[in-house]
């Protein structure tokens, strides 16, 4: 299949507008889809629930420009995912190809608890030097953010630290049985203790209002309801890019658990060439700036354009934190619960 074509069936399927067509054109320091071979054959893939859907459009691409692959998908939440995942590797069974996930805590604990692939250095290699690991491929980046009401709050009334938060005198909202908030939390348990993190929690809760997801918190925000709240960057940039005048912007705190860089990855569960050729798709100058552009992620990557409305990571600051070890949740669960967060 030769180039153009290549790049007319990612446009019909909704990857690429015009701009981005030009770029893949004359952007040569990324692989492109054209440089893989074909994915033929069978190949199970369990995907952990995709932001909006957005995540299908890449595999409808991915299944357009490979007519022989015979690609079937089981969907679920990372964290039941994972657990199946490590299951199915104890009773000695592999159904599954590949895992990607939407966090890497859920990656974590397969890798640590079932028999996983290492990754080739096809795949490494295609990475940014900071994100390059022996068994799992990061796909995605998304950080922990303070989104608040512009016409409520001055930038400069955000804590820098996170930890500082709770002596405000500001309403807060969160998510606390959503994955990012418990792996926010679980990263504040590594960093600070797990005695500190139960004062923490213990001290915003009375401060605190619930909601069911992140992008709740920031439409709430976003009306008004509250001050400020605690979510993954994409859901402000999305309502913005919707509704550029609501009265809501971006805050970072700095090298702590509230500027935590988590990422969306992939695990090898096999050993058939299908699976390693699905992970280098998803790595691909293609897919990496659809999941810029319409999702606001942060591309992992080398030489894609970072998510409009988003600082230079190197102007954030977040912590050094092994993702991996994002994985351990009970611990972070039974904290939740003792204060009375869940």
């Amino acid at each position: 299949m030769n180039r153009r074509k290549s790049l007319q069936l990612l446009a019909a399927a909704g990857l690429m507008g015009p701009a981005a067509v030009l770029r893949a054109a004359t952007d040569a320091s990324v692989a492109t889809v054209d440089d893989l071979p074909l994915i033929s054959g069978p190949l199970t893939l369990y995907l952990g629930r995709g932001e909006g859907g957005l995540y299908e459009d890449i595999l409808d691409a991915i299944r357009k420009r490979n007519p022989g692959l015979d690609l079937k998908v089981r969907r679920g939440p990372s964290s039941a995912l994972a657990n199946t995942i490590v299951a199915e590797s104890g009773a000695g069974v592999s159904r599954a190809d590949v895992f990607w996930a939407i966090d890497s805590g859920s990656i974590g604990r397969v890798v640590g608890d079932a028999k996983v692939r290492q990754l080739p250095s096809a795949i490494r290699n295609l990475l940014k030097t900071d994100f390059r690991f022996d068994a799992w491929a990061p796909i995605s980046g998304r950080i922990r953010t303070v989104p608040f009401n512009t016409e409520r709050l001055t930038r400069e009334a955000v804590p820098k630290s996170i930890m500082a938060l709770p002596e405000r005198d500001l309403e807060v909202g969160w998510a606390p049985a959503y994955g990012a908030f418990q792996s926010f939390v679980t990263a504040m348990r590594l960093l600070n203790g797990e005695e500190a993190t139960k004062a923490w929690l213990r001290a915003m809760r009375p401060k605190a209002r619930s909601y069911a997801g992140e992008f709740g918190v920031v439409m709430a925000v976003s009306r008004g309801e509250i001050d400020l709240g605690l979510a993954n960057h994409y859901y402000t940039l999305r309502l913005k890019k919707g509704r550029p005048a609501a009265p809501l912007d971006l805050a970072f705190t700095r090298n702590d658990a509230g500027c935590l860089l988590n990422t969306s990855g992939a695990v090898l569960l096999s050993d058939r060439p299908q699976a390693g050729l699905f992970v280098q798709h998803l790595l691909t100058r293609e897919v990496q700036s659809y999941l810029s552009r319409e999702a606001f992620e942060i591309p992992l990557v080398a030489g894609i354009q970072s998510p409009v409305g988003l600082p230079a990571i190197s102007d954030i600051h977040p912590p050094a934190v092994d993702l991996e070890k994002l994985a351990n949740l009970r611990p972070t669960l039974d904290l939740l619960r003792e204060t009375g967060v869940l």
